[in-house]
């Protein structure tokens, strides 16, 4: 949310801005899998404490090691390792969050339960949206990073106060003996990884939304730091409102792998209106304010679409395996969610200087072409196979 004024603030090219965007997404792809083994193992309580507690020394240590003042730029060593570390100590919520939904609630629950839960990444970036640049602006990033240190203690205050292990009956009843391959041993089922890989894979267009849409509207459209920020702002807002809502709906109709198709498929074509928009002679480049107007709410549907799916996917991969691993399958899943994280922001500078936005843009829509099959495959229904047996007979197979 504050890459213009990081790039200003610590005199970074472009592709060092995108290589410290990546390194915090970095740092919780290769602790996500550690993360959710252990919450498996320890509980969600030990590991949301430990893992919060630890986050918020990273950021203060970057508050004092770290921040750029009037005349001190720091190495970009230092901002890099700071990064990196509050990537691998903040992986810790993800997993242990996710095993907590599938334990307290029911099976027809779940969806929107872990929607619900879902929305904190959302809050979180619109909370973010809205302060931080005017904190980073104003008071410096030192204490942009202690405010965010700040809350981090206040997150585990919370997980102290609220995160407790169910009843042994009520656990009981959520977590069903596993019953297949994908239950016993998720890192050896094939459905399992196929849904991760597309869970990954789609986050490209989203993490290309958030790492570098303020730097697209304030380069291309000439918007202003409060409107882009306001837009990321209500990016957030509607991801948070389409979570739930998606997760609500897909508990009453049973819907998820239609849901996700959907989804990828809609990202494809916003995605794609995004490229041609970025097109030099479209509009956008001559200045008028319904231009700009109009690339600000493509920006901003195209941000809440791609960022709609994640309870849905997530349920759907914590139901096939199980809740007894769902720390396991959530880590798996984060993990390559944050290494596309990393991957995303530091390829779009290359990307960008190759053939501009339009080519990052359809670059991101053509993530979304790939994991579509991935995240829903197509489902052979009674009437397909009948008709799959007649071409069989007819052709003498």
């Amino acid at each position: 949310m504050t890459a213009v004024l990081m790039r200003s603030g610590y005199r970074l090219d472009e592709a060092a801005l995108g290589l410290v965007l990546g390194l915090m997404g970095l740092g919780i792809a290769v602790s996500e899998l550690p993360w959710g083994l252990l919450t498996d193992k320890w509980g969600d309580r030990p590991v949301l404490l430990a893992g919060l507690g630890a986050t918020a020394a990273a950021l203060f240590a970057l508050a004092l090691l770290a921040a750029p003042g009037p005349d001190h730029v720091p190495q970009l060593a230092w901002l890099g390792a700071g990064l990196l570390l509050v990537g691998i100590f903040g992986g810790s919520v993800n997993g242990a969050s996710g095993r907590a939904v599938m334990r307290w609630f029911a099976d027809g629950e779940r969806g929107l339960a872990m929607s619900i839960r879902q929305t904190a990444v959302p809050l979180g970036g619109g909370i973010g949206a809205l302060l931080l640049p005017a904190t980073a602006l104003r008071f410096g990033f030192g204490a942009m990073y202690g405010l965010l240190g700040a809350l981090c203690v206040l997150g585990a205050l919370l997980a102290a106060a609220w995160v407790h292990e169910p009843r042994a009956d009520a656990a009981t009843k959520s977590m069903p003996k596993p019953e297949s391959t994908a239950q016993a041993r998720p890192m050896r089922d094939r459905r399992v990884w196929r849904l991760v890989a597309g869970i990954g894979i789609l986050c490209a267009p989203q993490f290309a939304v958030l790492s570098f849409g303020t730097v697209f509207l304030h380069d291309v459209g000439h918007v202003g730091l409060m409107a882009t920020s306001a837009t990321m702002t209500c990016v957030q807002l509607g991801a948070m409102a389409m979570r739930v809502w998606s997760g609500h709906w897909t508990d009453r109709r049973r819907n998820r792998p239609a849901y996700l198709r959907a989804c990828s498929a809609l990202t494809v074509l916003l995605f794609a209106a995004l490229g041609m928009a970025a097109m030099p002679g479209e509009g956008v480049l001559a200045g008028s304010s319904l231009a700009c107007a109009a690339l600000v709410g493509l920006v901003a549907v195209s941000g809440i679409c791609v960022s709609a799916w994640h309870g849905v996917a997530y349920t759907e991969l914590a139901t096939l395996s199980g809740a007894g691993r769902t720390g396991t399958a959530l880590g798996m899943a984060n993990t390559a969610v944050f290494a596309v994280c990393f991957v995303t922001p530091l390829s779009i500078p290359y990307l960008r200087a190759a053939h501009g936005w339009p080519l990052v843009w359809l670059a991101a829509g053509a993530c979304a072409v790939v994991a579509l099959p991935l995240l829903a495959p197509a489902t052979r229904t009674p009437q397909s196979k009948k008709k799959r047996g007649l071409r069989r007979a007819f052709s003498g197979g």
